[in-house]
């Protein structure tokens, strides 16, 4: 696959780990892509953030942004995807730093009929503070770096560092949603078009990324497993507000039972809001 890709990165008020994710994107073997930073109405700084990036190399990062009203990822990642001009959308997290292979590694398991599901390794929280106030660069360390900080307590593992085949394995869990993280996903635009995107029914956070995983299924999409291929350094965060994960299990529950395909709020649905596109 040659064709352009997009990479959507989610974020929200965490410009320090903004920076951090597109460093790592500016240090690709594959070039071939744009990015463009789905804002769920951060403050200004975040724009500033990108504004940086935009006029240090030559590739324009686009930021699109809605206002601040809630948890609103889907709808925000469903904007991102309207102003995509790439085949294929690989989304990740604002707080994931992706290492030089990540791109070309993504481009080398898309396949027409498959979604890619990735892992990522989970960093402490001493060791994100470390990153982020130092400027430390974790995208460029080794695996003796990582053994290193294994031993010492700040990483639990090291197998998502790893980078195997796999071949046939991949395919495995085709018909498995579960465990699969909207942090570290490639999924055709085309595919994503005749969902109709994220489900912006989900409030607040949880379950809105297996929504879209089965209704893809229910498509006829398979999974593609890309662990020990894609894995991405995940910095520490506190964990979300779970005060509507039952009504966002309810949801969830509604689309399994069911074989519907499309969203019930999603990109055939969005209001004009404003958006900016900084370049």
């Amino acid at each position: 696959m040659t064709a352009l890709i997009s990479v959507i990165v989610a974020t929200y008020n965490r410009p320090d780990a903004l920076d951090a994710v597109l460093r790592s994107l500016s240090r690709q073997d594959d070039q071939n892509f744009e990015v463009i930073v789905a804002d769920d109405g951060s403050r200004s700084d975040t724009a500033a953030v990108v504004e940086t990036w935009n006029d240090r190399q030559p590739r324009r990062v686009i930021h699109v942004w809605h206002p601040d009203d809630g948890f609103r990822l889907a709808e925000i990642r469903n904007r991102a995807i309207r102003a995509a001009a790439g085949d294929y959308c690989i989304f990740l997290d604002g707080d994931c730093i992706a290492r030089p292979h990540f791109i070309g590694t993504h481009r080398a398991l898309a396949e027409s009929g498959w979604f890619v599901t990735g892992n990522r390794l989970l960093l402490s929280k001493a060791l994100s503070e470390r990153i982020l106030k130092d400027k430390l660069q974790p995208e460029q360390w080794t695996l003796k770096d990582w053994w290193a900080l294994r031993r010492a307590g700040e990483i639990k593992r090291l197998v998502p560092l790893v980078s195997l085949s796999l071949g046939p394995l991949r395919r495995l869990r085709m018909l498995d949603w579960h465990g699969a993280q909207g942090c570290n996903l490639g999924i055709w635009r085309a595919d994503l078009l005749a969902v109709d995107g994220f489900e912006g029914a989900f409030s607040s956070w949880g379950r809105e990324d297996s929504d879209i995983l089965i209704r893809l299924m229910h498509a006829g999409l398979r999974r593609k497993d890309g662990r020990m291929a894609t894995g991405v350094l995940h910095l520490w965060h506190a964990e979300a507000d779970r005060s509507h994960l039952q009504e966002n299990e309810r949801l969830l529950g509604d689309v399994i039972a069911s074989n519907r395909v499309k969203a019930l709020r999603g990109l055939s649905t969005l209001s004009e809001e404003p958006v900016v596109a900084t370049s």
